[in-house]
């Protein structure tokens, strides 16, 4: 019989099992959360508490108290799905395709609704991150970076000056992303260069943000820890208040993970939780540097992962990323995520005994049509371990193992 619930309710049942409380302990640690102005009685808050997992009313007001008390924000526990066709509002904003636009910049004709279309096809590029293939994308926002850049030498205003410079910071940060993914990281660094330079000479934090969070990013899949808090450090401190804070807490999450210590990654992780809960909810979550509040479980699960972790939580947490990024029907709209979330049950199955199960998931992972190689190899190396410390004498175990080394190249 199909669960008619709302997912928050079914959430609230599965995070609580996860965790071995019964209703009443979830009560308290709830109680525990609220502001000193919300009074209620133990008994009345598990009354309600039983309504809200039955699925029978909402927990309103409680609702951020609810996520903390998980662990997570409250946007990725009661999410708000939003997704914008970027050719359609190009048209609706200013009337002009991609050919209009295109004739209107070899015409040096650059008026407002220029620039608004320019914006909306990068926004249009940064969501088909998570799905275009790489060398597509590659190609589409190399071309597109070429004609912002173009514009520079163009008779702009001041401010038409800067929204350029800005909307080329951005392109460059898609390029340097997806020539990463592609494996060619030297291009990908001098591009993020490029990048920060841009949002510098254009003040924008968020793309100087996020140009320091590619560096992090490019030191957590070659193992250099160290680097990763480095360069998230750097980043919090040029925009300590974007969205993009959050992810560079996520990257020192991750680091502290891998170097072992929990209390820092526990620290790191909560710091960028706050910074989420203080941001309103995005108006488009498609877009590859808009951390949307779902994507909180996706560093989590990471965390978790890690040996020592609670590996009955990051299961939990990975059918979550996977649920999230997938829409009704069955379309993955993350797969990238969904591929690490893969290989965390695969690494939970291993540790638990169940090699069939555990190799099933590191497959269909490994061989998604969109992937990130370095990202992908780094957590699927997680899997291999855990693979070659329980069944490395299983000939099936090897082969994947051997498949992995092939991903990363290894010789």
């Amino acid at each position: 019989m199909t669960d008619q619930r709302p997912e928050w309710a079914r959430r609230m049942v599965e995070e609580r099992a996860a965790r071995d409380w019964s209703q009443v302990q979830a009560v308290q640690r709830l109680l525990a959360r609220l502001p000193e102005d919300q009074v209620v009685s133990e008994q009345d808050l598990l009354r309600q508490w039983k309504r809200w997992e039955a699925g029978d009313a909402q927990p309103t007001k409680y609702r951020s108290a609810i996520a903390q008390t998980f662990g997570t924000t409250t946007g990725a526990f009661f999410p708000e799905r939003s997704r914008r066709d970027g050719s359609a509002e190009i048209l609706q904003v200013s009337g002009m395709d991609t050919v209009d636009i295109i004739a209107r910049l070899r015409a040096s004709d650059v008026d407002v609704a220029t620039l608004d279309a320019l914006r909306i096809t990068a926004d249009r590029l940064c969501c088909e991150y998570a799905y275009m293939p790489a060398d597509q994308l590659l190609l589409e926002g190399k071309a597109w970076l070429a004609r912002v850049v173009g514009l520079q030498h163009q008779r702009v205003s001041l401010a038409q000056h800067r929204e350029i410079i800005a909307l080329a910071g951005k392109l460059s940060l898609l390029v340097g992303c997806v020539e990463y993914d592609s494996g060619r990281p030297r291009d990908a660094e001098a591009t993020r260069q490029a990048a920060l330079m841009l949002g510098q000479e254009a003040g924008e934090l968020s793309v100087q943000g996020w140009a320091h969070e590619m560096r992090a990013w490019f030191a957590l899949t070659r193992g250099d820890y160290r680097g990763v808090i480095a360069a998230a450090e750097a980043g919090i401190a040029v925009a300590p208040t974007e969205s993009v804070a959050a992810q560079l807490y996520a990257q020192k999450a991750k680091a502290w993970a891998r170097l072992g210590d929990r209390s820092q990654t526990e620290v790191a992780l909560d710091r960028g939780r706050q910074i989420l809960e203080n941001q309103p909810y995005p108006e488009n979550i498609e877009n590859h540097f808009v951390v949307d509040p779902a994507k909180y479980d996706f560093y989590r699960m990471d965390a978790l992962r890690q040996a020592g972790g609670d590996l009955r939580l990051a299961g939990q947490l990975a059918n979550e990323v996977i649920r999230s990024g997938t829409d009704f029907d069955g379309t993955e709209r993350s797969p990238m995520r969904i591929a690490e979330a893969r290989v965390t049950l695969g690494v939970v199955a291993a540790r638990e005994g169940d090699l069939d199960t555990a190799l099933a998931y590191g497959e269909r992972a490994l061989t998604g049509e969109r992937r990130s190689l370095p990202s992908l190899a780094m957590v699927a190396s997680d899997l291999g371990r855990a693979l070659q410390t329980n069944y490395g004498n299983s000939s099936d175990a090897q082969e994947f193992i051997a498949h992995l080394r092939e991903l990363r190249g290894d010789r």
